[in-house]
Formats: structure tokens, C-alpha cells, sequence
């Protein structure tokens, strides 16, 4: 394995069932994007047949219910799903599996593994929705929103395109507010933050918070154009 960012986290949960375990052995081979070799650069739009027309990426698509939802509302978009967590991949791939969807492919790692070999400007559309918080102040470095990964998201996002956040956890709702508003390259376009915009289906993670008294909110950044090259 190339060296790369350190992951912190879960692999692994409960012993999957067999169905899960006979998709994870058949079908995520079929749909894996792998893991690429240091200096390596994928077009990311020609993982699809027929290419797909513009490229959306879910960071720790968690059970695969908003992954495959936006899938199946949207076969003419390539989507890619990035996740380590064995049991959330083979829960997506059950969506897949059920729902015929060929608009989805995966990277079952860290998705900034991937960030390197991504073009410039090539996503459309960016999800990181209710990511680990790592609520202790000693683990702030660990969270998903900030500077580094917000700098290869600016990169690889096209001009106009969105970043959606969601999360329930009070410590990183602040934390993400913040470092987005250090932000010159995204503009903030959130409207109501406690409120979705139409497309924007519940993941499990939104159920359990709401029923747990907890109250999500979503935010929604668009990437600012770039400046000319003189």
C-alpha cells in the first residue's frame, strides 16, 4: 500500500450475513474503483458506461441509503462512494444490488487516498453528511471539514459546484460553520440550516439523531469560480 493520510476509525462491525458477504465477493469487484499507485491519474467520468455526464462524490457514504437514492433519482450522473467500514459498503451494495443501479462505483478506502489521482475541476457535486465529529478538542485534526481536505476539495470541485454538510453533533455544527468561513473559494449558500432542499433524502444517521432529540443541520456551500490564468 502507498503511504497516504492515516485513517481513524472503524474497518469492521458485526459478521455479515451471507448475503452481504456473497455481494462484497461478487458484486464490489465489479463496481471497486482501486486504489491508485503513487504519480497515477484516473478520468474518473470514463469508470462508467456510457461515461457518465457530470461526477458526484458521496466521503463516508455510511449505509449507502442517500448514495443510492441520488443514484437511482439521477441515472445520467456518476456517483462515487467512498467508505471503509466493510459492513456500510456491503449495506450499499445490497441497494445496488436491489435497485439495478449502474451509476455507482466504489472506493472501499479512504477517499483521500483517491484525491491525488482525481483531475482538476471534475466534480459536480460533493456530500459529507454526518461525518465522524471527533468531538474532543485533542482530535480536532481527525475531523473530515478542514483545511487540508477543504483545499483538495476547492481543487477537484468545477466551478459552481456544491458541497452538502450535514451533521447533529454541536461541537462539530460550530466547527464546521467555522473553518467554512475562512473560506474565500465557497460561498454560502445555506438558507435555513435546521431545513433540506428537496433532493437531500434522510440517511440513518438523520433518523437515529432526530430520534434521539438531536436536530441535524444542513449545509450548502457552492465552489466560487476560479480566476482567469493570465
Amino acid at each position: 500500500m502507498p503511504e497516504g493520510p492515516r485513517f481513524f476509525g472503524r474497518r469492521r462491525g458485526k459478521t455479515l450475513r451471507v448475503t452481504g458477504r456473497t455481494l462484497v465477493d461478487t458484486l464490489l469487484p465489479r463496481l471497486a474503483v482501486a486504489e491508485p499507485l503513487p504519480g497515477e491519474h484516473i478520468d474518473p467520468t470514463r469508470l462508467f458506461e456510457p461515461p457518465a455526464k457530470a461526477l458526484w462524490l458521496e466521503v463516508g457514504f455510511g449505509g449507502g441509503e442517500h448514495l443510492a437514492w441520488q443514484a437511482a433519482h439521477h441515472p445520467d450522473i456518476g456517483l462515487i462512494g467512498g467508505e471503509v467500514f466493510l459492513n456500510g459498503i456491503a449495506s450499499l451494495l445490497g441497494h445496488i444490488d436491489r435497485d439495478g443501479l449502474t451509476n455507482v462505483r466504489i472506493f472501499a478506502e479512504d477517499v483521500r487516498r483517491l484525491f491525488p489521482a482525481m483531475p482538476d475541476a471534475c466534480l459536480d457535486r460533493v456530500f459529507v453528511l454526518f461525518p465522524d465529529p471527533w468531538p474532543k478538542k485533542r482530535h480536532a485534526e481527525r475531523r473530515f471539514i478542514g483545511k487540508d481536505n477543504l483545499d483538495q476539495l476547492s481543487r477537484l470541485m468545477a466551478d459552481g459546484a456544491e458541497l452538502r454538510i450535514a451533521t447533529d453533533d454541536e461541537v462539530y455544527k460550530d466547527w464546521a460553520q467555522s473553518q467554512m468561513a475562512l473560506r474565500p473559494d465557497f460561498e454560502n449558500v445555506t438558507v435555513d440550516r435546521s431545513q433540506k432542499v428537496e433532493d437531500w433524502p434522510a440517511t440513518r444517521y438523520e433518523t437515529k439523531a432526530r430520534e434521539q432529540g438531536r436536530s441535524p443541520i444542513f449545509l450548502r456551500y457552492l465552489r466560487r469560480a476560479r480566476s482567469p490564468k493570465l
